[in-house]
Order: C-alpha cells, then structure tokens, then sequence
C-alpha cells in the first residue's frame, strides 16, 4: 500500500470516543493550534523576583500623566500597585481602634501574642499595625510591638493572635499599655472557598429540617478601574476606595466617601465599573440611598464626569435602577457602546440614554448561567463566558458556543470552587482562555481554550489565579501564582524559579486503521513532517510515539502486559532531531518501526529544554497484516 498521510482534524475533541474521532486529535498539553496544525505554546519566566503576600486574583495595568507604568496587584489580603518590578502596599485602612482598646499576652518561650479587643470582628490573614505600645517587660518591647504584624488566627470574638518577631520570656508579664492603637488594614477575605455548614448556611430551606446546608463565604477579589490615572478601587462586599497617581507609592489608598465633595457615595459593592460613555462611576450590588442594608440587585452611578457625587438631584445625572430578573448581579463589563450585567439568571445590557433616565437597561437573554464574576471575556466586538455547564458567546444576540470538550470540562470539575474560575484573551493567538479547578483540587491547575478565529478547542494544565493580556505595561501576557507575577509566551522553557526548567508538551490523536478495522495493520516506517522553528536548542528534538490496540475498546500495550486483550505488538517511539538550522529544517528522514495493532494513534512529545515545534502531516507505511503467532 501506498503511503498514508495523517493529516488529522484540528483542534481536540472529547465528546465521543477515540475511535469516533476518527482523524482528529484526543488528547493534549500545552499545545496550540496555528492554521490547523498543533505547536507547542510559549514558556514562561518571572516578571520579577519580588512576590506578594496572600493569593492573586486581580491585575490591573494603567500608565499615569507621567507616563509610569502601573499594574494594580489585588489579592486576598492586600492591594498592591506594582511598578518596575517592586511592589508597593497601598491596601486601605479599614478601622482603627481608640487607644486603649487592645492588649496583648505572651506566654514565656513562645513568640506567639495573644491579642485582645473587645467585638474585634477581624478575619484571619488581616494585617494591623501598633502603635502606642509599651514595653511588655522583657524581649517583647515597645519597638517589637509598633509594627505591623499579620493576624494568624482568631480564636474567639474578642482574641485573635499574631506572632511576634521575638520569642517572650518569663520577663514578659505586661499588656502593652493604656495608649495601644491598632490600624486594621481591610480584612482579609477568603483564598479558596470555604464552605460554612449547618445551621444558618446555605440558602433558606435547603438542607433538612434542623440541620441547616451549606453556604461559602466570599471569594477574595476585586475591582479595579481607572478614572483618569486615579485609581477607584475595593473589595467585593466592601467600601470604595480612591488611589491617587499625583501622591507617593507609600501612601494608601483611601475611602472616596472621604474625598471633597463626596455625597452619598454607596458604603458597600460587589463591582465597580468606569462607563466609556461620558464617564460615569457604577457600581453593581450596593447599598440604596439612606440604607446600609445591601441590595445585590441594585445598579447606583455617580454624575457624568464626577467619581464623588452621587446624590440624584435635577442639576446632575446620578441615579439608580434595580434589575428584575435574578437574586444577585454576578459582574459587568464594558463592551462597544453598552455595559453587559450579568444577574445569576439574566444577561442585561445597560445603554446611556441622557437626561432624565441617564442609564436604561434592556434584558437581553434569560435562564443563562454564568459560573463566576471572572470568568467573562471581551475580544473583537465578542464577549465570551462559561457557565454553568456550557459556554456562551454576545455578539449582539446570545448564543451557545459549540464545544468539543464539554463533558471534559464539566465531568471533572470543583463546583465548590466555581467561583475561582477566570477568563482571559491571548489576542495574539486568537484565543480565550478559562483556567478552573478540577474535581480533586481546590485550586485553578487547568485551562480550557477556544481559538475564535478558528474554531477550536484545546486545554491543558497550569496553576494561575490571574492573567491579563499583553497591554501598555509589557508585549507579553502576565499571569501571577505562587506569589509571584510571570510573563507568559516568553521564550521556550519554564523559568518561574530563575532556573530554566523543560516544559513537556504532547499530543495524541484519535485512533486511526485500515479497511475499518477488518484487518490488523502493521507499520514499519514512520516519516515525520515537523519544524523545530523558534528553537533556542542546538539540537531540537520531539519523540513521535505509535500506539496500537488490539481494538477500539483495549488500552495501549505497555510492552510489559501480558493480558491477551492488549494491544498484539508494542508501541514504537523514535526521536525526530533537527540536524540543521534554521532556515533548512533538515531532521530524522524516517523512522524504522515494528508496530502491529487494529487501530493505532500517534502521539508527538517534547520534554527537552529549548524546543520549540509545529507539526505538520507524517506519514506512515502501513499495511494489512495479519495475527503474529
């Protein structure tokens, strides 16, 4: 028989089985598809050795009047704004106690403190900085305690603890004096969701009678927005707060309530976003006009061209609307000439009217989902999003987005984790990216794509928490995990730790034969068509693997098994080298192999440092065999 050649389908497809996709791709990892053939992705490497404290879940770029370029850097303990590399701690003040009000108690040999307030009402991770603190006697003096310190855990209502930079001795017998004051930074929200169980949890009526369900406390994130090169800024369920590019990188931020003329600025929100048109501040899920209670249905802005004035009045333009359809408005973004609210059973669209009904909504799609308040993305006039169980695509009428790895995604998937879900572009591959926690992690490890240009699905795995495209701060994407911010499709390698580090990437097609299965077929040469371009390797190389079954429903031999229901001949691999470079790919003319199955699939890998590949169409020669005795 002539030549075969395997010029499979692109993008990857687990909706049916192996042998059902037959010609297309299976399975893979940090792969892509560039016109229709598969390629390694980029690498990585640190933005910066400096890290952050706490988990990341908000980047935000900006350049000031004086051309600085800023990256807002929000996680579940403080908000930061990075520049060159360094971060700066700008994270608010959220109460300061009166003098008097905390003291602390060392028990000898420990360096743990007990602190103690009255009501104190602060979460674990929250960071407080003394002041007016004496000497407790001993190691504990005055300068150890007016510092800042972190709380590590709260035991009860009125005590939590903190450790000190010092360990107590039996000296230490004082409380730290009448004049203490503790400035709490904002509370610290939540890592990962931790779900709260039994009575009072979960929604009214769930569970059985007398024992309550289940509910989770909030996610840690938050919003971000420019008005000018001010930052407007807070947590989702907290105040607003106002960062001002004119002040120093030491100074934090502060309420907008407290900024001259502030009027009826909402105490609480749950996003926050600057209009295109005409600039208006709006904020989703706030408190209404002379009430503390929060709606989570209520839209409230301020007056066009004013990010303090929010007092309706026939002079200005603030006002409110309350949407109808859904019990709590999940996020926003600002799309071409609309802003898209999303309720969690409704997607609206919010339009600038003018004078006197100023913003109108219009409900554009009900009974949709969407799975988190990060999980939205916006690329060429498009808005995308997961829901649910499915994925959704606006273009001025919603649609279902047709995925070829729906049941991959959503049959192994953390829904107690849902909310960490985020969504991205990769503008300059075409690509929207979801990274979500699979079932047994309570983290983000993997990442579903789809290439809108060509209509593709991939996926694979990587642990981020954050990622914003390439913007005015760097030509390269940046994502952050682990304490650390990363340029991504950098180079060929894994550089996270400064240490070049390979990145193994593969994939594995459909399982392909000959005559539909009636005949065994063997394959004794392999001829690859791959380039290596883009290489920082002397000697890129891949190894292309053949995998044969015995049929569509046995596993892959592993050249050890014994069980007649194996595949009847073992897999063959072999190297494929570039012997030359770059403009002649020049590399392994063929490969020798002795492989005999029913169906077969090829598989292509890298693990090697420096390498970078695109497979183009092998071929193989292969022809009817029958059993070997």
């Amino acid at each position: 028989m002539p030549l075969k050649k395997l010029l499979l389908k692109p993008g990857v497809n687990r909706e049916n089985t192996r042998y059902t996709n037959e010609g297309g791709w299976y399975d893979c990892d940090k792969i892509r598809f560039r016109q229709g053939t598969p390629e390694k992705i980029g690498g990585w490497e640190q933005l910066s050795s400096s890290t952050y404290n706490g988990t990341c879940r908000s980047l935000w770029p900006w350049t000031s009047l004086s051309y600085a370029n800023y990256l807002g850097v929000g996680t579940n303990t403080k908000y930061y704004i990075m520049l060159s590399g360094a971060f700066y701690d700008i994270t608010p003040i959220q109460t300061t106690t009166a003098a008097g009000a905390i003291t602390f108690a060392a028990t000898n040999g420990s360096s743990t403190l007990t602190v103690t307030q009255t009501a104190h009402g602060v979460t674990a991770g929250t960071f407080v900085t003394y002041s007016g603190a004496v000497s407790l006697g001993g190691n504990i003096t005055a300068t150890v305690l007016n510092a800042e310190y972190q709380v590590v855990a709260t035991p009860s209502v009125n005590t939590y603890t903190i450790v000190a930079t010092a360990t107590a001795n039996a000296s230490d017998v004082g409380n730290g004096g009448a004049a203490v004051v503790g400035a709490y930074q904002v509370y610290a929200g939540n890592a990962i969701e931790v779900p709260i169980n039994g009575w009072g949890a979960g929604a009214w009526g769930s569970g059985t009678w007398g024992a309550g369900g289940t509910s989770f406390p909030r996610l840690r994130t938050w919003s971000v927005q420019n008005f000018g090169e001010n930052l407007i800024f807070g947590p989702g369920g907290g105040a607003i707060y106002y960062w001002k590019a004119s002040t120093s990188l030491t100074t934090r931020g502060t309420l907008l309530s407290a900024e001259a003329g502030a009027t009826d600025v909402p105490l609480m929100q749950n996003q926050i976003i600057v209009s295109d048109a005409s600039r208006f501040v709006l904020a989703f899920g706030v408190n209404d006009y002379y009430s503390s209670t929060q709606d989570p249905m209520l839209i409230r802005w301020s007056d066009q061209e004013s990010a303090v004035n929010w007092t309706p009045a026939a002079t200005n333009q603030a006002g409110s609307l309350r949407l109808s359809n859904g019990s709590e408005i999940v996020t926003a973004i600002q799309a071409r000439q609309e802003v898209l609210v999303w309720t969690n059973t409704a997607l609206y669209s919010l339009q600038y009217l003018g004078p006197p009904i100023v913003w109108g909504s219009q409900i554009l799609s009900d009974n949709v989902s969407i799975i988190s308040n990060r999980a939205v993305a916006y690329s060429n006039g498009v808005t995308y999003w997961m829901g649910a169980d499915k994925f959704y695509a606006y273009d001025g009428r919603t649609q279902t987005l047709s995925c070829d790895l729906l049941r991959y995604v959503f049959n192994d998937f953390n829904n107690d984790q849902a909310r960490q879900v985020f969504a991205t572009t990769v503008e300059k591959f075409n690509e929207i990216w979801w990274f979500y926690p699979s079932l047994n992690s309570n983290t983000t490890d993997r990442y579903v794509v789809f290439n809108y240009l060509e209509k593709l699905w991939y996926y694979g795995t990587m642990p981020r928490t954050a990622w914003i495209d390439a913007s005015v701060l760097s030509h390269y994407p940046i994502s952050a995990s682990d304490n650390k911010l990363i340029y991504q499709e950098i180079g060929n390698d894994d550089n996270f730790t400064g240490t070049p580090a390979p990145i193994t990437a593969f994939i594995t097609s459909s399982e392909f034969d000959i005559e539909d299965g009636n005949s065994l077929g063997f394959v004794w040469r392999v001829i690859p068509d791959i380039t290596f371009s883009g290489s920082s390797a002397a000697s890129p190389a891949a190894t292309l693997y053949l995998l044969p079954l015995q049929n569509s429903g046995s596993g892959y031999n592993d050249n050890t098994s014994t069980n007649s229901n194996q595949s009847v001949a073992g897999n063959s691999s072999g190297a494929i080298t570039r012997i030359a470079t770059y403009p002649v790919e020049q590399f392994t003319g063929q490969i020798n192999t002795r492989v005999r199955g029913r169906q077969m699939s090829i598989k292509i890998e890298s693990t090697g440092l420096g390498v970078q590949w695109q497979l183009g169409a092998p071929r193989i020669d292969i022809r009817p065999d029958g059993r070997k005795s």
